[in-house]
């Protein structure tokens, strides 16, 4: 079915009104996946029953029972476990972006004007169908899915997946995307994961109040197992008030200057995607700004891996970034993301 659903995945992001999301695929109709994989696919299956439940994308698995039992849903998860189990999807979600990174891919735009890439769909499918797998009771969010309006109904557990963070930079061939996965809990994102395709660099919690790096390079014939891998703890660091770093997004312009200013930041490094969250994580950077637009599968991981590592992450008026807005799309307020305690009077305005 994984080949299957990739197949879909480009063609589908080449085709009519299936343009928009990758994830018809699981329910496409008998003899679907044979033909992929003997790749006679000619016309686009407009003809067949490839609608997705009202539900969204927790049903995108087989039917649910008619009762789960409670403790299901409570269940505890363990940190490292979860990486552990989401690690081999998460190599072939980097290795298949870097190839498409390397090769090139036609680009659309999506109703929010946003650009996307097969890339970006094909990757989705992929870590959706890994978290179904190892956690079918707990939605998924993800941002192809939600665009294409495939939400699952609002819970105070759920998961969060940006496939690929950092679409523009990918279509402008700047190795600064990578790979988010986060859990939510009661608004609060209690684990997180990202990756970097283009470095290998990987960055997750480890347990409650711990993250870790490590190097897992995607491109290699064997990739490393998981329980091989050398990780190191990421600590943040003290900052010197007198000489502040500060990571801006490439995209968001000046937006967040004169925040920055007021706080006498002496050095301002552009940085794409999530990997902002964890520079900061790793010590390497003090404050990163955001006054533009994110939804929260831009930030939950990075969040969770700061927040472990001993930062913070705050709106302007010094509140904790919370998470599951559903009746707000997913959107993000502006926030602030601190190395440790946050610097700045809330209710400020910059």
């Amino acid at each position: 079915m994984y080949a299957a659903a990739l197949a879909f995945a480009r063609h589908a992001s080449l085709q009519g009104p299936l343009a928009n999301s990758a994830f018809a695929l699981i329910h496409a109709p008998p003899g679907f996946a044979k033909r992929c994989r003997t790749g006679v696919l000619s016309k686009p299956p407009l003809h067949a029953d490839v609608s997705l439940p009202r539900h969204g994308l927790r049903n995108l698995q087989a039917p649910e029972k008619a009762q789960r039992k409670t403790a299901l849903f409570m269940r505890e998860f363990d940190h490292r476990q979860l990486a552990a189990d989401l690690y081999p999807a998460v190599m072939e979600a980097g290795r298949l972006e870097m190839q498409h990174f390397s090769g090139g891919v036609a680009v659309e735009t999506k109703a929010d004007k946003s650009p996307v890439t097969v890339a970006d769909r094909e990757a989705e499918v992929i870590l959706v169908a890994a978290l179904q797998r190892l956690a079918p009771e707990t939605p998924v969010v993800a941002e192809e899915a939600a665009a294409a309006g495939y939400i699952p109904p609002r819970a105070d557990r759920f998961f969060l997946v940006d496939a690929l963070d950092g679409t523009r930079l990918f279509i402008r061939g700047k190795p600064e995307f990578s790979v988010n996965i986060a859990l939510i809990e009661n608004g609060k994102p209690v684990f997180g994961l990202i990756y970097i395709p283009p470095t290998g660099d990987l960055f997750v919690t480890v347990a409650d109040g711990a993250s870790a790096r490590a190097h897992a390079p995607c491109a290699e014939v064997d990739v490393i197992a998981f329980g091989n891998l050398s990780f190191a703890p990421l600590k943040t660091r003290h900052p010197d008030p007198a000489s502040l770093t500060a990571f801006n997004s490439r995209t968001a312009g000046s937006a967040g200057a004169s925040l920055l200013a007021a706080l006498n930041v002496r050095h301002a490094t552009p940085v794409g995607s999530s990997l902002k969250f964890c520079l900061i994580a790793a010590g390497e950077g003090d404050i990163y700004a955001r006054l533009g637009e994110t939804s929260e599968w831009d930030t939950a991981a990075g969040q969770a891996i700061l927040e472990a590592a001993g930062g913070t992450v705050t709106t302007l008026d010094g509140l904790p970034l919370t998470y599951g807005k559903a009746a707000n799309a997913y959107r993000n307020p502006h926030f602030v993301a601190w190395g440790r305690t946050p610097m700045m009077v809330p209710g400020s305005k910059h």
